[in-house]
Formats: structure tokens, sequence, C-alpha cells
């Protein structure tokens, strides 16, 4: 055994029909660090953790775990090898309780029979020993994305797993909650744990990690100590050139009002808000994690009701009461949550771009030919990452399943788009496109954006006007040259 190597990679090659997700990747993770695996959406990051994890088999190349060889045929191997995966999509049973999910598959036993009485006790310990506060017999449906982010991490550290994959693991918590992270990180570090770390947060990665690995196009391509790396020279080596500018906003003239939403509540949900949308201009909607803007969002596109308010559009007040007549008067939106929302993972990227344009085009028959033309220009044009429009959608990573549902609302004649963190989980080079998309909608369509997201560097970068939300409320209304971080906190913990 190699001296304080925990886990060796050497060769790592994966192949599926027609892509080679892997080449020869080689990396080393040190026992008792924190190793960040970095590269662009596509890069073989996830594929790379599900071949550790037992998910997949590598086609050439070994893994050597305590300096033995090993071939890991199952995420049950591997748990029993001490590995634990935490997904950026978040796998869980909707309608078990929290400690139910907490131990599935390993529920404590007496005489054969679950003892919930020592399964409530285990739980309750866990929570005490990581600062949380659940109630472990709520149904886990009834908890928020974040705080169910937060439970995949303590189940991992509650099972003294040795190695911990972490895929984008602060995707969906808030601040306060990424402090209680990295404060478990550390301590596991410090209890010798080894964690492979996947994050497209700069901050993030000089924060928390040792050492940093880069893969692009399935190879590795630099290695090293975290101290031998800049950001700028991290992201060239990502995406394979600079990027000077990573937000490419345009100040542009603003055209009149044209959407505004007027007095909408949702009883312990949102109150009073009011809000306005001119022509060209990208609204940012900032607030801490539990603001109540996603709600918001849902209810203006017609996805959740409200008690009361109204949508007016081009000077007319616009019925909506679904989806689908939101999509009518030209108002579209793209979910924080694609597992949920957003992807038909077993349909092909064709059927996925166009699926929304045959909801509006009902009783109608589908024209093929024209489907798969305009398919075709936009899954170019936005630069999905697949071998053609017939692969599943689920086989592709998430910022190129992003990608696909933007071009599904690409191809639908639209006035205001919601974008609910839209770069979620999206490398440095797949969020630049986006944002250029976003840049030549308001430039080109004049269309309204209306975008939510917890990351205020993208607001201030991309935003011409800022609303801050804090308990349901609007606190704050900012225009572009009062913008900095500091302004959007106060804002975002100001009483509503």
């Amino acid at each position: 055994m190699d001296s304080g190597v925990k886990l060796r990679l050497v060769g790592i090659s994966k192949f599926f029909p027609g892509v080679k997700a892997l080449d020869g990747v080689d990396v080393t993770l040190r026992e008792g660090t924190v190793h960040a695996i970095m590269g662009e959406n596509g890069a073989g990051k996830s594929t790379l953790m599900k071949i550790i994890n037992g998910l997949y088999k590598q086609d050439r190349g070994e893994i050597h775990l305590d300096g033995k060889k090993v071939d890991i045929a199952s995420p049950q191997q591997a748990s029993e090898l001490g590995i634990a995966m935490i997904y950026q999509e978040l796998n869980y049973f909707p309608d078990l309780t929290i400690e139910e999910n907490l131990f599935m598959r390993r529920y404590p036993t007496k005489a054969s029979f679950i003892s919930w009485k020592t399964l409530r006790e285990q739980t309750r310990r866990i929570f005490a020993e990581n600062g949380v506060h659940y109630d472990p017999g709520m149904k886990i449906k009834e908890l928020s994305v974040s705080n169910i982010q937060m439970l995949e991490i303590l189940k991992a550290v509650a099972f003294k797993a040795k190695i911990i994959i972490m895929d984008e693991p602060t995707s969906s918590i808030s601040t306060k909650e990424v402090d209680q992270l990295f404060a478990t990180i550390n301590r596991l570090r410090d209890n010798g744990v080894s964690i492979l770390y996947i994050s497209h947060k700069m901050d993030e990665i000089f924060r928390i990690a040792d050492d940093i690995t880069v893969i692009r196009d399935g190879r590795t391509i630099v290695s090293g100590p975290v101290d031998a790396f800049t950001e700028d020279s991290l992201i060239t080596a990502m995406v394979g050139r600079p990027i000077e500018n990573i937000y490419p906003k345009e100040i542009l003239p603003l055209g009149d009002t044209f959407f505004e939403v007027r007095d909408f509540n949702s009883a312990g949900v949102f109150a009073d808000i009011n809000l306005h949308v001119r022509r060209g201009e990208i609204v940012g909607l900032a607030g801490l994690v539990g603001a109540g803007r996603t709600e918001l969002a849902c209810a203006i596109f017609g996805m959740d009701p409200c008690d009361r308010g109204e949508v007016w559009l081009d000077g007319e007040r616009a019925r909506i009461r679904s989806i689908n007549e939101a999509i009518q008067n030209g108002i579209l939106m793209v979910s924080e949550d694609r597992k949920k929302y957003g992807v038909v993972p077993m349909r092909s990227i064709r059927e996925n771009i166009s699926i929304t344009s045959l909801r509006i085009n009902k009783g109608k028959l589908i024209d093929l030919k024209r489907e798969k033309r305009i398919s075709q220009r936009l899954f170019s044009s936005l630069n999905v990452k697949a071998p053609n429009l017939d692969v599943e959608l689920g086989t592709l990573s998430g910022g190129n399943q992003q990608k696909v549902i933007l071009a599904r609302w690409l191809m639908v004649d639209s006035k205001v788009m919601i974008m609910d963190e839209p770069t979620r989980g999206i490398d440095v080079g797949a969020k630049f496109e986006i944002y250029s998309i976003m840049t030549k909608l308001v430039k080109e369509k004049g269309i309204g954006i209306v975008m939510i997201s917890s990351e205020m560097p993208e607001l201030i970068g991309m935003s011409d006007r800022i609303y801050v939300m804090n308990k349901g409320r609007i606190t704050g209304e900012l225009e572009r040259d009062q913008f900095t971080q500091e302004r959007i906190m106060i804002h975002a913990t100001a009483a509503g």
C-alpha cells in the first residue's frame, strides 16, 4: 500500500454505445483529504463516481483500495467496502418517514423484526451529533429539497463510510447549511475519512479541497494540490480555453413595463407581492433558501394556486389557472427541480425538446419532419453534448439536460421566461452558454426574464434589476448601480 493513499484509480475507461465516456482516467485519493473532481458537464465525472460506487463496471483499468486491487460489482459491495455516494439528483421514498429513509436497507432488528425503538433512538442520536432538528417520524415528502439533501449527507456520515463521494452536495442548500456541511466535512477529514467532492462552485473548491483533478472529454488533464491552481487556471483546464468574462451581460435600452404581478398572496407562503418586468429586462429574484421565491414562481406559472392576486400582460389581465393557460399567454418556466418537473428521462432528446409544443398544438397532427428539423437546430445551437437526437435524455449530464429543457421552451413563442436556478449543478462553460442564450433572448426577441438564483455573483452579473425576498415578502428592490452582495444580504435577512 502506498503510504497515505486510500484509493487509486488507474487507467479507468468506460464506453457506452457511440460514446467514450472515460478514456484512461487516473486519480489518487489520499487518506483524510478532500479531493475535488472538476470538469464540464459531460466530462465524465459522474460516470467515474458511479464506477467507484459499483453502479457501472469499468471496461478497462483498475481500482485499488488500501493498496489492494478490488472489483466493485454493486453499490451494496461498495457500501461493504466503506464507500458511500451522495447523488446530485436525490433518491428517496417520499411517503416513508425520515427515519425510514435514513436507515433504508439497514434497519436495526430484534428477533428478526424491525426495532422501531432502536431506529428512533439512533436517528435522534445522529441528528444530535450533527446539529439538525427534524422530527424523525415526519414523511420525507414534507421536507424541502435542501432538507432532503442534508439527510442524504447524514446517511453517509451515520454509517461510518471511509470514502464519501459528494456530487454537488451544496446545490440545494442554504448558506448556513453549507457552513454546517463544511464543518461536518472538516470533522470527517480529521477522523481520517477521504472525500471525493464534485462541485462547479469555485469558491467552495478553494475553501474545502486539498487536491484537485480536472477531467475533460473523459481524460485526466491535470492533477495536483489545491495551492497549485488559481481560479483562472482551473477554468482554463476545465474548458480548454480561457473565459475572460463569464457573465456576457449587455446593458441594453429597456422597453415599457409589459408584465406585472399585483398583490399576490398565498396564506403562509408569500404575501403582498408586487413586481414588474420591462421588455428586454432580466429581473433577478434573490433571497435565502425558504424565502418563498420558488413558491411564488410556481403560482405565477399556474402550477400552484394562490389565494389572491393578478397577472397583467401587455396591459391586460391574464387568466392563468393552469400551466397550459400560462403557456398560452406566453409565460414559461424552467424549474429548479429537473428530475421532478423538467425531464422525461426514458424518452429521447428530440421528444423532450418538442413535448411542450405538442401540448399547445393539441388535436393537430405531428409534423415529424418539422419537429426533427427544429429540434436538430436547437440541439446544435445549444451545443448539447450527445451523439444524436435519439439518445435517451436520462443518459445525459445535468448540464446537458438543462440545455434540452431550454431548447424545449425556445420552440414556444414566449413573452416572459421564469428561470428558477437555471445553472444549478452546471459547469462554468455551460453556465456561460446559458447566460449567452439569456442575453440573446432579451436582445433579439425582447422577452422578459425573471431569474431566481441563490448565487449572488450570478444575480449581480446578469440582472438589470433585483427584487429581494425574505419570509414570503419582497424586502428590497435594487437597480443595477446599487448591486452589492452586502446590500442583497441586508434585504434577504430583513423583516418583511
